[in-house]
């Protein structure tokens, strides 16, 4: 049998997705992964088949720098660091904008090189990451059926019948509370976006039907266009998401789908870093801020200043922050632009986080409490559930004192006993591991 995995051409969507082809590769079948260039070196390191698919013009092969980006997406980038100084409302305006053009990237093209692909590969089953739109199009207008995957937090794929639109969170933190007004001004463009999104899905179904030749049956084209395209979904929907995390009032809308938690990958071995654990049974703080936002090196400082004080060992991924910004760091500490985090989250007594997928259900899968700051588009729906769960201290990154956080990392190191149980068990039902090849093939 064969997997295709559909990636766009960033590393922290790949890594969560090569995971999940593992239960395929475990029983020596073969998996082929369609995605960019700048992450065909994971591929490699996954021992899968790479065949070359752009699904965008950027690109993260593990940390994204405005300077390596093409030229306009450079400016983007910019803007983008720029909104989330000016704040959560600021962010998710300048989020919601860009969606209004650049969703699907060049999505009949790509899609056609889906297509093509699907047709050379001949797989049994294809996996590919939700938010891949300009490859789930194609795969929709010709009628091909794939598992869906959703990465981060469930709302990534708004639930209608729930009155959720995208962009829009499901959720805030206690923390962040942001005036009526805004709420109404970002709801309305949401709801644009959503209007936009579907009309430009609905206009690539079209021109995609004459090349899968089912233009004479116009019924057939009719029934593939779609009222709300944020909605659509292939038949097999994974959530890469713990369940317990899910508010009971939303779990009711969701429809039939497997939830399994953390998508644990295997990184390659770092000697430094597994000798400088073993240098020391004292407690430590892992603190990434993942390949995006490690570049708001002001609060990563923040953080340095507030672990400082704390007089914690920690160990910090800095990504495209220089080393130099963050001032005098303790001799102790481990600083490096890019760590294998789940080698260190299954030490950590504690981590510092961004909200980010990956650094959310990783820490869960080793029952590490976090401390996050979050900063732009389902992260704030992430922290809240961890919050409501007791299982997170959720501050505001661009407010935050390094006293307040110093306060919320000594609570994170001694969370209460009724978290720890929890977070116990999260780790012990992530741990376990679903099998999708047994429940896809």
């Amino acid at each position: 049998m064969t997997l295709l995995i559909i990636s766009p051409d960033y590393a922290s969507h790949l890594y969560p997705l090569g995971a999940m082809g593992r239960s395929w590769q475990e029983r020596g079948e073969r998996v082929v992964v369609a995605t960019g260039s700048a992450t065909a070196s994971i591929v490699e390191e996954f021992g899968y088949e790479h065949r070359e698919l752009a699904l965008g013009k950027g690109s993260n092969p593990g940390t994204i720098r405005v300077e390596e980006q093409p030229a306009g997406e450079d400016n983007l980038l910019d803007g983008f660091f720029q909104a989330t100084r000016d704040g959560m409302i600021a962010t998710l305006m300048y989020q919601a904008r860009a969606r209004l053009h650049d969703l699907m990237y060049e999505p009949v093209s790509s899609a056609r090189r889906v297509l093509e692909i699907v047709r050379q590969v001949e797989p049994d089953q294809i996996l590919v990451d939700h938010l891949a739109f300009s490859a789930r199009v194609g795969l929709h207008a010709a009628g091909i059926d794939y598992i869906d995957a959703v990465l981060g937090h469930p709302s990534a794929l708004p639930l209608a019948e729930a009155g959720e639109v995208y962009g829009y969170p499901t959720a805030w933190p206690a923390s962040f509370v942001p005036g009526e007004d805004e709420l109404e001004e970002l709801a309305d463009l949401c709801a644009r976006v959503s209007e936009n999104f579907t009309e430009e899905w609905n206009r690539a179904v079209v021109e995609l039907s004459t090349d899968i030749g089912i233009t004479r049956s116009p019924s057939l084209v009719q029934s593939r266009l779609s009222e709300n395209a944020f909605s659509e979904r292939g038949r097999t929907l994974v959530y890469n998401y713990p369940r317990e995390l899910m508010p009971a009032d939303r779990l009711k809308f969701v429809p039939e789908s497997v939830f399994v938690g953390a998508s644990v990958r295997d990184l390659p071995g770092s000697a430094a870093v597994d000798d400088w654990i073993q240098s020391s049974d004292a407690p430590f703080v892992y603190v990434s801020f993942g390949s995006f936002l490690s570049a708001r090196g002001d609060v990563l400082k923040v953080v340095v200043e507030a672990l400082r004080a704390s007089g914690v060992r920690a160990v910090i991924a800095h990504g495209s922050t220089p080393v130099s910004d963050l001032g005098t760091l303790p001799p102790d500490w481990f600083v490096a632009e890019f760590l294998p985090q789940v080698t260190l989250l299954q030490h950590a007594a504690a981590a510092v986080s961004h909200g980010g997928n990956n650094s959310v259900t990783e820490a869960l899968a080793f029952g590490v409490p976090l401390v996050v700051l979050p900063f732009s588009t389902d992260q704030f729906a992430g922290a809240a559930a961890l919050e409501q769960k007791n299982l997170g201290i959720v501050l505001p990154p661009n407010t935050v004192t390094p006293a307040e956080l110093a306060r919320a990392i000594t609570r994170a190191l001694d969370m209460p006993r009724e978290s720890r149980e929890l977070l116990h068990a999260l780790r012990s039902d992530q741990r376990s591991g679903v099998d999708l090849y047994r429940l896809t093939s």
